[in-house]
């Protein structure tokens, strides 16, 4: 896809338009990055999910060594 943006790029920078393609380049880039730190938070969400629903548990359910594993998993992710 990178490839293929670069390669129309080049094209409408021969009709003189370098600027606005470098600019649009740029910002496609960021969006991109965005969207993988999107994907990173949406995943530490899912495990906090996790963390949550276990320690929701009734107390007689609770299994107090996997509640441990979970919050040092966790903990360790921050």
């Amino acid at each position: 896809m990178k490839q293929r943006l670069r390669s129309g790029a080049g094209r409408v920078k021969r009709l003189g338009h370098g600027a606005q393609v470098e600019e649009l380049l740029e910002r496609v880039a960021v969006l991109e990055d965005e969207v993988q730190e999107c994907r990173q938070l949406n995943l530490r969400l899912a495990e906090l999910t996790d963390v949550v629903q276990e320690l929701l548990l009734p107390v007689a359910q609770r299994d107090e060594a996997r509640v441990a594993e979970l919050m040092e998993r966790y903990s360790k992710g921050l």
